[in-house]
């Protein structure tokens, strides 16, 4: 009697699972990889689109009709649809910001926590202050300086001489001012003004160009500098006054040196150098401020010795120069930058960039 075995005892069993490979189930398999890799970068682009849609939305250049911020000249970064206006640079109001946040940080968690009593109060404080000078620092950055207008057509009768400049002179109070005239923005600048190099705009009463907050200061934003750099000088100064009640407070409890101090809390030592650092800078900047304040005159203005041989015709005596500093409402902004761009317009600013 033969016996039968199975063919499954007697072939190899390499080729017994080549044998059994289904090609349907492989190509199966390959035909799902391949999906899902589609996929993957469906949701990639798919993401990246929404990504550029945010930044282009909160940087307003995603509308459908032209505006003047989205052809104007200038080197100003516009954000919302051009109602907010920032300088070129951000790279000073980011410096500044994250000084003044991480100053308040190492206070409210190292300085503030550690007095006697309190603490809470002081911290709470210290916040407080913090906001403030954020939200003017915030406000003063965001805000359009006092920009004039460009002129996208220049006449011969305009340009006047063959080196397309012509002197214009006018009457201030008794005193003769001499208009500049602007080759980039084709104007004649009005009296207190001037061209920034930086933002590459003529600004109305130019008064600097602060690289702490990279934007221009000038005629619509000067009261908002001042009060921003006041709130900044009395916020280092509470932090640093307190911050020296602690070191005080360490060397009576534990009889330290300088270098036990430097050892056992070294982030309020450093916060003490960077406060007095800051109040002396802010203390200098507040007072020479208030003396141009006072005199009505820009620190432009005082950095070339402009009424150094004449009288000032701005000048309205300290009582009057402080009211207008303090309480004459601000000039609406000369350049409506929402405003839609006529084709004219457009092709000429295009032609400039």
């Amino acid at each position: 009697m033969e016996l039968k075995v199975p063919n499954i005892f007697l072939s190899d069993p390499s080729e017994k699972e080549i044998g059994r490979e289904n090609p349907e189930v492989s190509e199966k398999g390959g035909n799902i990889m391949v999906t899902m890799w589609e996929k993957l970068f469906t949701f990639k682009r798919v993401v990246k689109d929404q990504l550029v849609q945010l930044v282009q939305y909160f940087r307003g250049s995603n509308s459908e009709r032209t505006r003047v911020y989205q052809v104007w000249p200038g080197k100003n970064i516009f954000f919302f649809h051009g109602r907010l206006i920032c300088g070129p640079d951000p790279r000073g109001l980011v410096l500044t910001t994250f000084s003044i946040i991480l100053s308040s940080w190492i206070f409210a968690v190292y300085v503030g926590g550690d007095l006697p009593s309190h603490s809470r109060l002081i911290i709470a404080i210290s916040v407080i202050l913090t906001i403030i000078v954020l939200v003017n620092l915030i406000v003063l950055t965001v805000i359009e300086p006092g920009i004039i207008p460009r002129n996208d057509q220049l006449s011969i009768e305009d340009a006047g001489t063959s080196d397309g400049i012509k002197s214009r002179k006018i009457i201030v109070n008794g005193v003769d001012l001499k208009l500049k005239y602007c080759r980039v923005c084709k104007i004649y600048r009005p009296p207190r003004s001037c061209h920034c190099a930086i933002c590459d705009n003529c600004v109305e009463k130019y008064d600097h160009h602060c690289p702490l907050v990279g934007q221009c200061i000038a005629l619509r934003n000067y009261r908002f500098f001042l009060a921003f750099v006041v709130s900044a000088l009395v916020f280092f100064v509470y932090i640093f006054a307190f911050s020296c009640w602690r070191i005080h407070l360490r060397i009576l409890r534990n009889g330290t040196g300088l270098f036990g101090l430097l050892k056992n809390c070294p982030e309020t030592v450093a916060l003490i150098l960077f406060g007095a650092i800051s109040i002396g800078f802010l203390g200098g900047l507040v007072l020479f401020h208030v003396y141009l304040t006072t005199k009505n005159q820009t620190a432009y203005e005082n950095f070339r010795q402009s009424y150094v041989g004449s009288k000032n015709p701005f000048d309205k005596g300290i009582l009057n120069n402080i009211k207008e500093f303090l309480f004459v409402p601000l000039p609406p902004s000369r350049v409506d930058f929402r405003a839609e761009v006529t084709p004219r317009w457009s092709s000429t600013a295009a032609s400039v960039v």
